[in-house]
């Protein structure tokens, strides 16, 4: 893990559980896409850095999940380098209490105020929007968090966040993390037409070809949503149906999958209740899903 690999002269990723992406401005200079997950994958990130007498002139966060600004903190203290992304995602990256917080609904308990929920707080330091990075553009790629963006350089590399998983990822878990299910459709649909040489997903291999997993997601969210309307035949709590997902595929409850999946599942309800699949009805004060 943590190699240094190289895409093309300029472009290069280093092998991380979320892959870190990093991009030759010229000899000297570059920067990275994401950050790792922890001070550790800092630490690992930044003896690339040294030993190729590179100066890190900044980090693009494609969105502030812990494990891709979790790195932020240790580089931008050893390096005084930027932090940019979308003014969103900077918002969390700057407070990372509200990912625990808006994951659980309330004031996150003990349990889930832990490093893969909430990283260190960085100090974000400028909008993708107007950073004007020379070499780089970046695209929307909303749905699986708030403004998450991708970043494509100008030799044709397209780092793409957690739009995609990979196949591995969906036969394991199934129920990967999304806020937003129709975004995270329509998300799919915009790579379907997206031209790049290569394309890096964070928890993918980068491949040339995106098709198989553009399918392999749209069909995940489509057996999800199908097993929900077959539990929902007659009405059932959201704790019933969470229940059920877990049953279904064999997952196994903690902390962090309670919040993780069970946020994902309250996104699926909000999906299908919008597009007229599912409704909802109060009785004895408890709140009951059930198919149209």
């Amino acid at each position: 893990m943590y190699e240094l690999i190289s895409l093309t002269n300029k472009t290069y990723y280093i092998n991380s559980p979320s892959k870190v992406g990093l991009f030759k401005i010229n000899d000297k200079e570059i920067y990275l896409i994401d950050s790792g997950n922890d001070k550790d994958a800092a630490r690992k990130i930044d003896k690339h850095i040294k030993e190729n007498d590179w100066t890190l002139k900044g980090i693009i966060n494609t969105h502030s999940n812990a494990d891709h600004v979790g790195g932020n903190k240790m580089l931008q203290a050893r390096h005084d380098c930027e932090i940019i992304s979308t003014s969103m995602e900077n918002s969390f990256t700057k407070h990372p209490v509200l990912e625990p917080s808006f994951l659980y609904g309330g004031y996150p308990f003990k349990a889930i105020r832990n490093k893969f929920i909430m990283a260190e707080a960085s100090n974000p330091t400028s909008d993708i929007e107007t950073a004007g990075i020379i070499s780089l553009s970046y695209i929307k790629l909303p749905g699986h968090f708030f403004d998450m963006i991708g970043i494509i350089t100008d030799d044709k590399v397209a780092f793409l966040g957690d739009s995609l998983f990979s196949e591995e990822i969906i036969n394991k878990y199934h129920i990967f993390f999304i806020y937003d299910i129709k975004a995270f459709i329509e998300t799919l649909n915009m790579l379907d037409g997206l031209e790049a040489d290569i394309y890096v997903p964070s928890h993918c291999e980068p491949t040339k070809n995106i098709k198989s997993l553009i399918k392999a997601n749209r069909n995940k969210i489509d057996e999800i949503v199908n097993y929900i309307l077959l539990f929902c035949e007659n009405p059932r709590l959201f704790e019933d149906i969470l229940q059920y997902i877990f049953s279904v595929y064999s997952l196994k409850m903690d902390a962090n999958q309670y919040i993780l999946v069970g946020n994902t599942l309250r996104s699926y309800l909000s999906y299908m209740s919008d597009e007229n699949l599912l409704t909802y009805e109060f009785y004895d004060n408890k709140m009951y899903w059930k198919k149209i």
